[in-house]
């Protein structure tokens, strides 16, 4: 009992800590909606799995001590945050901006691609290597049953999906869309700006 409050915190403190998870849902569900951001949030929740599934078959412990692979990882995901930042910076505004603040005139992302763009930041991620490895190898002792840890790491997907879905629904509902999307550029400009700096600070942290 006491080992699955452990991860329960531990999950939770991690999951509502701000970050590249939190910028990209936020994005999606602004520019285009809260189906594309809850989409977003279980392309997160899916990423969390591949890290669970490698850390449980010891190649977690392998990433963590190989500095050159989690290096790799890292400059990877960095590279994946600065593009889609520099797209979003870069992006035109929508030829009809009132319109589209009325919800009249929603631009549609895929699933597939919504689901892609939360995978990849979440999969792509050396900071939640850190946090899954350290969960499991610091928190969950040796002994614990197979099926539990499983059920570990399927808490802490759910618990990457209900959060960022929350995520989702506030910014995807309609007074605070509408207003933001009415200064579309702006918005754009912020959170293009974020991803950028996430990126360059993820590409230039260096990981315990």
């Amino acid at each position: 009992m006491t080992e699955l409050l452990a991860v329960a915190v531990i999950t939770i403190l991690a999951v509502i800590s701000p970050g590249a998870d939190f910028a990209m849902v936020t994005r999606n569900s602004l520019l285009h909606g809260r189906r594309a951001g809850v989409l977003c949030a279980l392309g997160i929740a899916l990423g969390v799995q591949v890290h669970v599934f490698y850390t449980m078959f010891g190649v977690g412990l392998l990433i963590a001590h190989a500095p050159a692979l989690l290096q790799g990882i890292k400059l990877v995901g960095a590279a994946y945050l600065v593009w889609i930042g520099w797209k979003t910076l870069s992006a035109k505004a929508l030829p009809n901006g009132e319109a589209t603040a009325h919800g009249t005139s929603t631009p549609t992302l895929s699933t597939l691609a919504a689901l892609r763009m939360g995978f990849l930041t979440n999969a792509l991620n050396p900071k939640t290597t850190l946090f899954v490895v350290s969960t499991y190898t610091q928190v969950v002792h040796a002994g614990t049953p197979l099926a539990a840890q499983f059920g570990y790491g399927v808490f802490m997907s759910a618990a990457h999906a209900v959060w960022f879905a929350l995520v989702a629904a506030v910014f995807a509902s309609g007074a605070l869309r509408r207003s933001l999307l009415a200064r579309q550029r702006i918005v754009d400009r912020v959170i293009g700006v974020i991803l950028i700096g996430l990126g360059l600070a993820l590409g230039l942290a260096r990981l315990a």
